[in-house]
């Protein structure tokens, strides 16, 4: 089985502000005062900004968002992260902004790469987003992003 995901994560009560311009966006509850809102093909066309994809390093950033990730890090922390695994093999990557600068990342694992002692990059990124994990799980578990395999299950 597959795991993908391409999400912004940031604050629940700011994600639902920024979303309230954006028609193609759903943000979807993770926990600990959170929410994820999917790069579904809808949202991914309604923010591209026609620059080149792949911005930052990574696979599915529309072009020119990440402006829009940093305009909306005035209000707090802000998350783009990306992952896809098959048969337990795959790459994350995850950035963080926060008063209108990276101040995380980009950070990216590939595939067949261990991990990095801080953790996973979207575990290190939910860390800068406040997530607190008990002894036994890690950030990633923490807000159960395993939840869902395929990011547009996050709003369906």
């Amino acid at each position: 089985m597959g795991y993908d995901l391409q999400a912004v994560i940031a604050e629940a009560e700011a994600l639902q502000c920024v979303a309230r311009d954006l028609p193609a966006a759903r943000p979807a509850s993770i926990g600990q005062g959170l929410s994820l809102m999917p790069m579904t093909d809808a949202l991914f066309d309604s923010v591209a900004d026609g620059s080149a994809v792949g911005a930052l390093g990574f696979q599915r950033l529309p072009g020119g968002f990440e402006k829009a990730l940093a305009a909306w890090s005035a209000f707090g922390p802000v998350a783009y992260v990306e992952a896809e695994y098959f048969g337990g093999v795959g790459e994350q990557r995850a950035a963080v902004w926060d008063g209108g600068t990276i101040v995380l990342g980009p950070l990216h694992v590939e595939e067949g790469q261990l991990f990095p002692s801080a953790g996973s990059p979207i575990s290190q990124a939910l860390r800068c987003l406040g997530v607190v994990a008990s002894a036994d799980e890690d950030e990633f578990s923490a807000v159960w992003l395993d939840r869902h395999r395929h990011g547009e299950a996050w709003i369906d």
